[in-house]
């Protein structure tokens, strides 16, 4: 029996949606060997505890758990710690720490020779236990920023997993220019045990990155990455590029040394970017790829399987989705990857740590309900329907499920 709701619309009005059946994605019977793709993943709060902004963060590991072995099912490895579990916005480094040896110590009871733990997990080294405020200039800023990498990543490399360098707000804030970029990642790429991902984050993600690697314009700032990436192309691994820009990313990829990858964060133009070019594809470290994991999966199965333009359509299947989720003010994406995840029952309650649930309206969140429904990635239609109905009803808008909802 077909599942509806009662939606309104941006004037008022209400509609009334039929939900699509959950599409045909299927589960990978072995390794994923077309791309290799990490999905950044959130987390998900206690519902009781007090995660109002500014506290510190209180999580509910069950189910932030569940959530990342619900991913590794379906053959992507995980990003974690990064921008989508809302680093330097609610989950400060203590909570950021346990995250990393909790999500290793589950990606090392799967691991296999084939798949380790490096191919399951990658994690976030910053420098977020810095206040960027107090972070004085001159040499003993970027000495204060050199420490607090240096500890984030004995973390990271202690736990097993594959080290990501996350761009610093404190770094843009003390370096000068260009030559204290390579200085300071210089030394820490020599000092790494094993290659790393370098991460740039554009400021459609985070304004306070404006000007890193030692200038606001692109050209600059990207003959300095280049120049970076070449000196120790031994000791990394690829490179993430979230600046939602693919020429950008077609012209870097084409030119990194042999053996570094391109992991695309560009989570606009992810489609074209993973089908490649004739010559070269980028793989792939998205945070939408947590919200549509079912479909990325059986889309990079279709790669694996020689059908291109199957695994394509797929992907193209999802865009507006994506486009929806990272719209302006993108920082906030991160709202609509735990809305969704409510919605397929990943989660207790629609909460994020530092009050983040708060960062889109209520038009969003139904506009995001009917592309997922669209995209056909309800994974429960009638779950779906009876919290989105329960969610709209608490916020003042008449809804209802009409016909055969599931609780």
């Amino acid at each position: 029996m077909a599942i509806s709701i009662t939606l309104p619309l941006a004037t008022g009005a209400l509609e009334t949606l039929t939900l699509n059946p959950t599409g045909p994605w299927r589960k990978p019977a072995g390794l994923i060997t077309s791309r290799k793709v990490y999905a950044a993943a959130h987390v998900i709060p206690e519902v009781l505890g007090n995660n109002v902004p500014g506290a510190p963060a209180d999580i509910d590991w069950d189910a932030t758990l569940a959530f990342r072995r619900e991913l590794w099912s379906w053959g992507v490895g995980i990003a974690d710690a990064m921008d989508t579990a809302q680093r330097g916005m609610g989950l400060d480094w203590p909570a950021t720490q346990e995250l990393i040896a909790r999500s290793a110590a589950e990606a090392a009871k799967i691991a296999t020779p084939e798949r380790t733990v490096r191919d399951l997990l990658a994690c976030g080294a910053g420098t977020d236990q810095l206040d960027p405020a107090g972070v004085g200039p001159g040499a003993a800023g970027l000495e204060a920023v050199l420490a607090a990498y240096r500890e984030q990543i004995a973390v990271v490399e202690a736990s097993g997993a594959k080290v990501i360098i996350m761009a610093s707000r404190a770094l843009a804030k003390v370096a000068s220019g260009p030559g204290d970029y390579l200085a300071l990642y210089g030394t820490l790429l020599s000092e790494v045990k094993e290659p790393v991902v370098l991460h740039w984050l554009g400021t459609m993600f985070d304004p306070a990155l404006a000007g890193y690697w030692g200038s606001d314009d692109i050209a600059a700032a990207t003959a300095t990455f280049q120049q970076l990436i070449e000196a120790h192309a031994a000791k990394v691994d690829g490179v993430k590029v979230s600046l939602l820009d693919a020429g950008h990313e077609v012209a870097l990829r084409g030119g990194l040394p042999a053996g570094v990858r391109l992991y695309t964060g560009d989570d606009f133009n992810y489609p074209e970017l993973i089908d490649g070019d004739g010559m070269h594809h980028s793989d792939a470290l998205l945070g939408i790829f947590a919200a549509i994991a079912p479909a990325a999966s059986t889309a990079l199965q279709e790669y694996d399987a020689g059908r291109p333009a199957e695994a394509r359509a797929i992907l193209d299947s999802t865009r507006e989705l994506g486009l929806h989720i990272f719209e302006a003010p993108t920082y906030y994406y991160k709202t609509g990857i735990a809305f969704l995840a409510w919605l397929n029952g990943h989660q207790a309650g629609f909460q994020m740590v530092g009050g983040l649930h708060s960062g889109r309206d209520v038009n969003h969140l139904v506009e995001l309900f009917r592309l997922a429904n669209t995209a056909r990635l309800l994974l429960n239609p009638g779950l779906a329907a009876t919290r989105m109905a329960g969610f709209l009803n608490a916020a003042g808008v008449k809804s209802a499920v009409l016909e055969g909802a599931r609780a």
